[in-house]
């Protein structure tokens, strides 16, 4: 296995040692175009986004909501692939040390095989991966040919899950666990930061050092500041994901992933130490 914490792990140990909180943020690998998605990642990675989840298309999401539903079918149209986000990760490498993980689906991974799409993903410089339909018990068959590479699987958590199945979720994971903060699809519902604070207190215990990161529903400085009170990071996908389709031509929609991802990251440091 490589040796060493992984890009993800020095990351989140520096935000502990400033006392800060992370912003986690997702692009779709694609959208508007392969060509832009690279310049994408950079700019966030600039603004101040600590860890990049790119969404690899896919025809089926069946956890995400309309915002990035629209979003997966632009990539796709646009020649969107797991090896064409793989091309997209290694052109970011040349310019940001950002950790990055592949956000998705099982069946693109399936289908090329665990251990080349392992072995691929570490050769293009991702970080982790994060499947939002691979149960944990079925994991297994990916978690071997990510450890031997030195790449994070990031578990992921729901409302319903116990303490119990959530330290299960973090024996087998690393890098940071994702907290689902509303039963649904993403962009969807109104989010209720004390219930989730209620939520994330509940489980912290079981997941022993692995940060929590929390996401679904946070949208704006607002949200990101309620809910960073409790959880070691937020995650924003659908508002960056709606504010680059809103806007108009590749340098509006550079300044538009600067400006939310600035804003929201403002919003994580305002008053930290």
């Amino acid at each position: 296995m490589t040796g060493g914490p992984t890009r993800i792990a020095r990351r989140f140990a520096a935000l502990q040692q400033r006392g800060e909180k992370g912003l986690i943020v997702y692009l779709t690998c694609g959208d508007p175009s392969l060509a832009e998605s690279a310049a994408l990642v950079i700019e966030a990675a600039a603004a101040g986004a600590d860890v990049i989840e790119l969404g690899v298309p896919w025809s089926d999401p069946s956890s995400d909501g309309p915002v990035i539903q629209r979003a997966m079918e632009r990539a796709l149209v646009a020649g969107g692939t797991l090896r064409r986000t793989l091309e997209v990760v290694a052109e970011v490498r040349r310019w940001s040390e950002v950790p990055i993980v592949l956000f998705g689906y099982y069946n693109p991974i399936l289908a090329l095989g665990p251990e080349r799409a392992a072995e691929a993903a570490a050769r293009a410089g991702v970080d982790g991966l994060l499947t939002v339909d691979l149960a944990l018990e079925e994991a297994e068959e990916l978690d071997g040919p990510l450890r031997a590479r030195g790449l994070d699987r990031i578990p992921l958590l729901a409302p319903t899950t116990t303490p119990e199945r959530a330290a299960r979720h973090a024996a087998r994971g690393s890098g940071f666990a994702y907290y689902v903060s509303l039963t649904g699809v993403t962009g969807a519902g109104h989010l209720d930061a004390a219930a989730v604070g209620d939520r994330v207190r509940a489980l912290r215990p079981a997941l022993g050092s692995l940060p929590l990161a929390v996401g679904f529903g946070v949208k704006d400085a607002a949200s990101a500041r309620a809910v960073g009170a409790n959880a070691d990071a937020v995650v924003v996908g659908s508002a960056l994901v709606q504010a680059i389709h809103d806007a108009q031509g590749a340098e509006s929609r550079l300044h538009a992933v600067r400006s939310l991802v600035s804003t929201l990251k403002s919003a994580l440091t305002d008053g930290t130490t």
